[in-house]
């Protein structure tokens, strides 16, 4: 099967000429970047120019693929990222602020749309966008004026707030919020709490939005679209989820979930980290780490103490991923590695690591699955709740909060997800369900970028229920229709009939 897979992808990748693909991430964290690189890689062998535009100047470079950065952007997300989101979380504030999440979305735009380099993009000719379907609304813009059709990578798995304006749909008896930790089941008061979230997010949103059309139309045009029209014109979405690891959905058929794109099998680790290993024995290791928008060395020094304290009592070597220079901790206990950067997913895939320790990033839980392994979740913000709740749902991590942790419970806690061989027969099982598809992810992603080259637009693949409001969609008004018809033909007959009937029964009576 994988071999017929590849010889057809291959034939129809020979119909498909080179392509001058333009792909943009608005995202704040740099974890956004990496479903669009796995994607240039696998278009760029097939003869694909690829150009990315994002927040995060490159960390290596390869052959076809030019990366854009606009200063204004980069330093505006430098900025912005400049957050205590573990301390505010063990305080228990709101890790971002209301006006933080107003702004991000239209400052954002304005700090790109002014920079040389990305209005320098309008004077090229391109194919195809790829968009980030978390950030899409100021790239939406670029796309019109340069009057090329647009697909979105779905960055953020949870998020369906896309393709709820493609057509798609997302009722919210069963679609959790993304930024809460709640499940697709959810009792009665759940789905309450649930449909409010879903709802005073949206006044939010359109406020944002206007700014953001302004700013728009002050650097490109008083001509653009708004942006709610721009979004339903979208010719496919690449959606970061899989049933096994985010939610079973029903999808339109211009959306492919592509969960995993980045995933691969463990390579071997460099040889001073095998050798800290190896010292273990059969005792094995923990791996921890808060991935890539959650900084460790920014912790509060309460939370570093209590893990340091933690690892000192566990009967296992710690790779720990930590951003400041070891020497800065007087009290590392001898059990433990510091690594500014580690190979995340050569390490997950090690046949001696007992346990993951992590914030619950979407990417970081897709590893976890994809090699298999038991997790101890912490939350941070975003979207860390939602995936956590569902890890712990599907009984292959387990879940603390850092508002209430102590040395105590998480000792217990990475204790419990080592030896109760449910957390690890569970993550075996997710596993064997992640992978066994027909296709790789990347092959799907492949295939349907280029489904849209082929086509132009591929819009014969788009639902006319993206063109109706909500009322209509879910058929609102068709209900009101009836309630009014109903309470009219009622009122007729009480005003004409019923007169009526009581004059015949006087007569009768008579």
């Amino acid at each position: 099967m994988r071999i017929v897979s590849l010889w057809t992808l291959v034939t129809l990748s020979s119909l498909c000429s080179a392509a001058d693909i333009l792909m943009i991430t608005m995202g704040g964290t740099k974890s956004h970047k990496i479903p669009f690189w796995e994607l240039a890689k696998g278009l760029i062998p097939r003869g694909h120019n690829i150009t990315f535009l994002s927040g995060f100047p490159a960390d290596f470079s390869f052959n076809g693929l030019q990366e854009v950065t606009p200063s204004g952007l980069v330093e505006f997300i430098r900025n912005y990222t400049n957050w205590d989101l573990l301390g505010a979380r063990m305080r228990g504030d709101l890790p971002l602020s209301l006006w933080d999440v107003f702004r991000y979305s239209w400052q954002a735009c304005d700090a790109t749309l002014e920079d040389k380099e990305t209005m320098d993009l309008l004077g090229r000719k391109f194919d195809l966008l790829i968009l980030d379907g978390a950030y899409p609304e100021c790239a939406l813009s670029l796309a019109y004026r340069l009057g090329a059709p647009y697909m979105y990578i779905n960055t953020v798995g949870f998020y369906t707030g896309t393709m709820a304006m493609a057509g798609n749909p997302g009722p919210y008896s069963v679609t959790p919020v993304f930024y809460r930790p709640l499940t697709d089941d959810m009792d009665f008061f759940q789905r309450v709490m649930n449909s409010i979230f879903h709802l005073t997010i949206q006044p939010v949103y359109v406020a944002s939005m206007t700014l953001l059309q302004a700013i728009v139309r002050r650097h490109l045009g008083a001509d653009i679209p708004h942006v709610w029209d721009l979004a339903r014109n979208v010719s496919f979405i690449l959606q970061n989820g899989h049933a096994t690891v985010t939610y079973p959905r029903p999808l339109l058929p211009n959306i492919a979930e592509i969960a995993c794109i980045h995933c691969k099998p463990a390579g071997p680790l460099p040889k001073d980290l095998e050798d800290f290993i190896a010292g273990a024995g059969e005792s094995g290791f923990i791996y921890v780490s808060m991935g890539s928008s959650v900084k460790a060395a920014n912790m509060p020094d309460h939370l570093r103490k209590l893990l340091i304290q933690t690892f000192s009592r566990l009967p296992y070597r710690v790779l720990w991923k930590y951003e400041a220079n070891s020497s800065m901790l007087t009290d590392l206990p001898p059990n433990v590695r510091l690594g500014r950067w580690l190979p995340q997913q050569d390490i997950l895939g090690h046949r001696k690591l007992r346990a993951f320790v992590t914030h619950g990033g979407l990417l970081s839980m897709f590893e976890t699955v994809y090699h298999g392994v038991p997790v101890v979740t912490m939350p941070v913000f975003c979207d860390h709740d939602a995936n956590a709740a569902k890890a712990e749902t599907d009984g292959y991590a387990l879940q603390l909060d850092l508002e209430t942790l102590t040395t105590e419970k998480l000792v217990r806690g990475i204790h419990r997800v080592i030896h109760d061989p449910k957390f690890r027969n569970e993550a075996k099982r997710r596993q064997t369900l992640l992978k066994d598809t027909r296709t790789t992810p990347l092959e799907t992603a492949v295939y349907w970028t280029e489904y849209v080259l082929r086509h132009n637009g591929a819009y014969h693949l788009q639902t006319p229920a993206r063109n109706l409001s909500f009322f209509a969609y879910y058929g609102l008004d068709v209900i009101c229709f009836f309630l009014a018809t109903a309470y009219l033909l009622r009122l007729m007959v009480r005003r004409v009939l019923k007169p009526q009937i009581i004059q015949l029964t006087k007569e009768k009576i008579h």
